[in-house]
């Protein structure tokens, strides 16, 4: 699990990054879409990231969150392909979403959609990353904090 600053008063600052690259010609729903669909991935698979369920102070109860805050960055096609080689070779968990998606209804057939394509052909819109900061950061290189 990732250290935090144990002071109160000092910001907190993860170890881990949680980040989100998207293609930058995608339309505004596509952005909100893509990005919803790629992190629901990450709290299942690194349950660490997940915090405690929330409650207001009527006792109503929510679903817990991640427990830090997810960064939303866009970039080329180009620059999506490149990150994607680089979360591999460093062996990221990681969730791609690719154009075909756009087209399917439902779990079963994203997943048959995305394995019909070899990997370096995976048309590319989203991608998900989670690790070190510093690898997350490598990852993401070129690309820019979305607007």
């Amino acid at each position: 699990m990732s250290s935090m600053s144990s002071t109160s008063t000092e910001p907190v600052r993860f170890d881990t990054k949680i980040a989100v690259l998207l293609r930058e010609d995608l339309e505004p729903w596509q952005r909100l879409n893509v990005t919803a669909f790629l992190v629901s991935g990450v709290g299942p698979s690194v349950p660490e990231v997940v915090g405690e369920p929330y409650e207001d102070a009527d006792g109503v109860a929510y679903l817990p969150m991640f427990r830090q805050p997810v960064l939303v960055f866009e970039g080329t096609k180009e620059t999506l392909k490149a990150a994607h080689e680089r979360a591999l070779s460093r062996a990221l968990c990681r969730a791609v979403f690719t154009a075909d998606l756009f087209t399917t209804g439902n779990d079963r057939d994203n997943r048959a959609a995305v394995r019909a394509v070899p990997t370096a052909e995976l048309d590319l819109v989203g991608l998900a990353v989670y690790g070190p900061r510093n690898g997350v950061d490598k990852v993401l290189k070129g690309a820019r904090m979305h607007p």
